[in-house]
């Protein structure tokens, strides 16, 4: 990194209250390694403040995966994702930070900032919606029902009640499989419809290519790779990372091919 190189470093408050002191230890490696302005926001308007404000500087942002989402929400929005790159230094529990390491983010503060000075950009598809909705990793049609990635961890009256579950669940043949009635569309090509319900349909932005599965539920999944998705049907709702939207009727994604870039490691 250039030693001339402006850094905006912004913490989020999640994780300034969860982890402060890896917090203070990464500022303390980044505040070494170039010129930084830090900026602790305690509201989601203060934090799009900060980012708006940044002038020159380069963006780096201190949290977990929402952290990240909403900064690249907010960036496309204003359509200024194309113009630099940002950084991830994580902090969070695991499960707040499965996108970002999936990203290749590295999984320690430390090793994550000293990324920031060192790292590579690293250009990256985006899956964009019709409604300016953006998704970094996996998409979920509906939405899944597992536990969202800030929730609290489970309990030991959570396990016992889990325990009570499985003992008194039903046999596998008497589960009911619950489907959805969604037409599913690639490039205008139809891939499912209404009449033919579905467990679900995943989708994934590779090299390019929104690669689709769709789940039937009692027939292999069917696959299909297009630059853009659209789904109808009976009102359902998606995950797109972390965060569950809808309610809708009808939405469509398309892929934006290397649209945001991220500053990781060197290989």
């Amino acid at each position: 990194m250039s030693a001339h190189d402006q850094l905006l470093v912004v913490i989020d408050p999640v994780a300034r209250r969860s982890d402060g002191e890896s917090v203070r230890i990464a500022k303390d490696v980044l505040c070494a390694g170039a010129e930084t302005k830090i900026c602790l926001p305690d509201s989601p308007e203060e934090f799009f403040r900060a980012l708006a404000r940044r002038g020159s500087r380069r963006p780096v942002v201190v949290g977990d995966d929402r952290t990240l989402l909403r900064t690249v929400t907010m960036l496309h929005r204003e359509r200024e994702l194309a113009d630099g790159a940002l950084a991830l230094v994580p902090i969070g529990a695991p499960g707040s930070l499965e996108v970002a390491y999936a990203l290749g983010v590295p999984q320690s503060a430390v090793t994550a900032a000293r990324a920031v000075l060192d790292g590579a950009v690293r250009r990256l598809d985006l899956l964009v919606d019709d409604s300016d909705g953006v998704v970094l990793g996996d998409l979920s049609i509906p939405a899944t029902a597992g536990r969202a990635a800030n929730d609290a961890a489970p309990s030991v009256w959570d396990a016992c009640r889990s325990l009570v579950r499985t003992l008194v669940r039903p046999a596998p043949s008497q589960l009911a499989v619950r489907t959805h009635r969604l037409r599913v569309e690639a490039d205008g090509v139809l891939l499912s419809d209404v009449n033919a319900p579905v467990e679900g349909v995943s989708v994934r932005s590779v090299a390019g290519v929104a690669d689709i599965t769709i789940h039937p539920p009692s027939a292999p999944p069917i696959h299909a790779g297009a630059r853009t998705l659209t789904v109808s049907g009976p009102d359902f709702r998606y995950r797109a990372d972390t965060v569950v939207s809808g309610p809708v009727r009808r939405r469509t994604w398309m892929v934006r091919e290397g649209a945001w870039g991220l500053t990781l490691p060197k290989d």
